[in-house]
């Protein structure tokens, strides 16, 4: 398949083309959501099984997709802006709090949102690793946000003089990766603890980020 079908206009049952359009994109998302992030999985799903699910055709499917991966692509970045707008709403319900509780609050909401559907899990933290290199750079992009985000929210602390200004770019990279590492393993079951354990686990890593003392020329603590 070269390109996607060219897709009706006109109006139908009251509803608009671009109405339509997103209706049967929505379904197939969801669908994808439930394969994907539940069983069989990405791997193991078809486009004919995709469709179906949705209640569509495989011809419907083409005329909104090109490839099963487009889907997960797609399912990725709505997970992340789904994750992104309860930590940016929590964010600005916690402007009036100290650093310590704000950070808190932000990740908890974070955390909330991507792990209250297990199905968000498995495609943000394990369905998507390894399948392109296309997905590898938008997961890697998407990582970059978060690091950003970080980032932006630790040099207004330090403005604040609530935080120690320094750069925490490796820091925050390196936080991320701890997020999406534990949240794999812990989904894959390779981590014996309740989710509200690694919730806390990985607060306490945030905070020792926000709150972390520069190290000197010996490594020991500058001014030590």
């Amino acid at each position: 398949m070269t390109g996607r079908l060219r897709r009706p206009t006109g109006r139908y049952a009251g509803r608009s083309a671009q109405e339509r359009q997103a209706e049967r994109r929505r379904r197939f998302l969801d669908a994808g959501l439930q394969l994907f992030g539940d069983s069989p999985g990405y791997r193991a799903t078809t486009v004919a099984a995709l469709s179906e699910s949705a209640g569509l055709s495989t011809r419907q499917f083409y005329e909104e997709f090109r490839t099963l991966e487009d889907v997960l692509a797609a399912l990725h970045l709505r997970v992340n802006d789904w994750a992104e707008e309860a930590a940016l709403a929590a964010l600005a319900e916690s402007a009036h709090l100290p650093v310590a509780e704000r950070a808190a609050a932000v990740f908890r909401a974070y955390a909330a949102n991507v792990t209250g559907d297990p199905r968000r899990i498995r495609i943000a933290f394990i369905e998507i690793i390894g399948v392109s290199p296309q997905l590898d750079r938008q997961r890697l992009a998407r990582r970059s946000r978060w690091v950003d985000l970080i980032c932006a929210e630790a040099a207004a602390a330090a403005e604040r003089g609530e935080a120690q200004m320094r750069d925490r770019r490796i820091a925050a990279a390196a936080f991320i990766g701890s997020v999406n590492g534990l949240l794999h393993d812990w989904s894959a079951g390779w981590v014996e603890a309740t989710l509200d354990q690694v919730v806390d686990e990985l607060v306490r890593m945030l905070l020792g980020i926000l709150q972390s003392v520069p190290l000197g020329p010996d490594g020991g603590p500058a001014g030590a």
